[in-house]
């Protein structure tokens, strides 16, 4: 392609971009009434064509009917042809009987014309309604052939008809013609009618279609509004939803239903913001007051270790909380996949209460397995072990020294179910709902004094519903608190 063609194609393209684009509304009326105008001009060809077929097939059956009754008159049968005479009474230039001059009469009423040619054109015979006029002959046609033609400025419907003697040879043809005007006015009003109401009827059909287009889509629009009109200040905000139960009423649902999951998310993140920034605030602003006060002057070594190992587990209780909101956040992402499989209870409780011992010792708090049985569970044995650590830590911490805390496992309905009960402060019936959200406190001061942050329960739930594992809580105040474990089948 030449430069100075692709500077066109180019200037083109631009010029197409600046275009108005056709809105939903009048590009659906567009392409509906183009269709259809397509089809009413197919309809109304075909129907004019079917008009005009009939209205020739009446004159050529007329002509047939009219060719018959002529032969009949002339006696002339078949290949029977022997002369002109027989044909007289056509032009009435000879002697005419009473019957000859009705039947003359009649023909001159009916309006058909009737001639006869020799083999050579000449005229031979012609009715007197034909004045001077001739009918058209054509020498082409060698058998019965109709056409049309002109007759004193007037349309005609002729028929053409070889009279054979007995040797089989054309002596003569007898032409007969029938006037078309009646015919023809009503084909051409036909015509003109539909040529007017053709662009008449697209342009209405546009008109209407436009209106039921933008009525249907008036969903769209209020989407639209709605969209453009939502802020974090109005996430509540939704799309009145459409009468009809169609396609735009399952679209305004959907996007309801995802302008829900944006508000959950946004409410979530804003609460995990403001709950994560309040936990760090305050290990931060330890360590860092701790720190400004070592540097102000000299002191013993003791003091510094003292105060360096405090400024340490600030870090660590810092670096921990910050592991359980990444776990967190994989797990509302989506990141975090099971490794289901089949494994016997007994090793993550094992596994577990081996790292938790010195917890325990400390407290001098023991931890029965009196009623646990080992039975065969399916789910990820590194989750299913963080889980029961959460467990038993919060256990631990909130059970006074020297209790006990037991883990047991029965069987309900077929599936296996672990329990772990603690004897500690418990928590009161209408703070149970919450136990399982995020950096929900029971009490926030015995909370903090224990060093939790409110995350070990959630973190629970969350990988309890990961591996399809039901997870309760039962607790009266000062009596104890128990979690329960509901596996699926192994």
């Amino acid at each position: 392609m030449t430069k100075s063609g692709t500077k066109a194609t180019e200037r083109f393209a631009d010029g197409w971009k600046r275009f108005p684009a056709m809105s939903l509304r009048n590009r659906m009326a567009f392409y509906y009434t183009v269709t259809t105008a397509f089809l009413l001009a197919v309809v109304f060809t075909a129907i004019l064509l079917i008009v005009d077929r009939i209205v020739y097939m009446h004159f050529d059956e007329e002509l047939r009917h009219e060719v018959a009754e002529t032969l009949e008159e002339a006696n002339v049968k078949g290949q029977a042809f022997t002369g002109f005479d027989n044909f007289r009474c056509i032009d009435g230039t000879q002697e005419e009987d009473d019957e000859d001059k009705l039947r003359l009469k009649k023909k001159e009423i009916d309006s058909e014309f009737i001639q006869i040619v020799d083999s050579s054109g000449q005229m031979v015979r012609k009715s007197t309604n034909l004045s001077r006029n001739l009918l058209t002959f054509n020498p082409v046609y060698s058998g019965v052939r109709y056409f049309n033609s002109v007759v004193a400025g007037e349309q005609v419907r002729q028929v053409q008809v070889p009279l054979v003697n007995r040797q089989g040879i054309a002596d003569a043809y007898l032409i007969i013609a029938i006037p078309m005007k009646s015919a023809m006015i009503v084909l051409l009003d036909l015509q003109n009618i539909m040529l007017v109401s053709f662009p008449a009827v697209i342009l209405i059909l546009f008109i209407l279609t436009r209106a039921i287009a933008g009525r249907s889509i008036r969903p769209i629009e209020e989407v639209i509004a709605t969209a453009e009109t939502m802020t974090q200040a109005n996430l509540d905000q939704r799309i009145p939803l459409p009468r009809n139960n169609d396609e735009l009423y399952r679209l305004s649902a959907t996007i309801n239903a995802l302008l829900d999951r944006l508000q959950d998310a946004f409410q979530r993140e804003k609460q995990f913001t403001a709950d994560a920034s309040h936990e760090l605030k305050t290990p931060l602003a330890i360590v860092k007051g701790t720190l400004d006060v070592l540097v102000r002057k000299p002191r013993e070594t003791a003091h510094y270790e003292e105060r360096i190992r405090y400024c340490l587990d600030e870090l660590n209780r810092m670096a921990r909380l910050i592991d359980q909101l990444l776990m967190l956040a994989r797990y509302e992402n989506d990141r975090m996949n099971p490794n289901i499989m089949k494994i016997d209870i007994g090793s993550p409780f094992q596994s577990v209460m081996s790292r938790i011992e010195h917890l325990a010792s400390e407290k001098q708090i023991s931890i029965s397995k009196e009623h646990f049985t080992s039975g065969a569970v399916a789910a990820d044995p590194a989750m299913l072990e963080m889980m029961i650590e959460n467990i038993l830590s919060n256990a631990i911490k909130y059970s006074p020294a020297g209790s006990a805390i037991e883990v047991a496992t029965s069987r309900r309905s077929g599936l296996l179910v672990c329990s772990i009960t603690d004897h500690g402060v418990g928590i009161p019936a209408e703070k149970l709902q919450n136990v399982f959200d995020r950096f929900y406190r029971v009490d926030e001061s015995r909370s903090s004094s224990t060093g939790g942050f409110g995350l070990g329960l959630s973190i629970v739930k969350k990988l309890a519903d990961l591996q399809h594992i039901g997870v309760s809580v039962s607790s009266r105040e000062k009596e104890g608190t128990t979690f329960d474990l509901t596996f699926p089948p192994a």
